[in-house]
């Protein structure tokens, strides 16, 4: 009985530490994040974007920002790669959030 007592007090107090503790702090990165993430219609064209907005890519620094725009211009998005600007694993993170518009003649 004792027994039974002890695990329903302890039971009863974890109870009330997690219903006490606030939601919001887990959903605050999240939230962040999806900030951060632009939508479809927000592509980065690479043969226009400053130097400040290929910085913000994921896995883009001073010196892969720098070695896009000095290779510039770009027909297709992939001559990062083929080109030997960025490696593939840097490619594969920023792919979907990039284009390449043909340059105005």
């Amino acid at each position: 009985m004792l027994y039974r007592m002890t695990r329903l007090c302890i039971l009863l107090v974890l109870l009330a530490a997690l219903t006490t503790q606030p939601m919001a702090a887990p959903a605050q990165p999240q939230a962040a994040a999806m900030a951060q993430t632009p939508t479809s219609s927000a592509l980065l064209d690479i043969n226009t974007a400053t130097f400040a907005e290929l910085k913000s890519l994921q896995g883009i620094g001073d010196a892969y920002a720098n070695r896009i725009i000095k290779g510039r211009p770009y027909t297709m998005k992939n001559q990062l790669v083929s080109r030997g600007i960025l490696p593939q694993a840097t490619y594969d993170h920023i792919q979907g959030r990039i284009i390449a518009k043909h340059p105005a003649k």
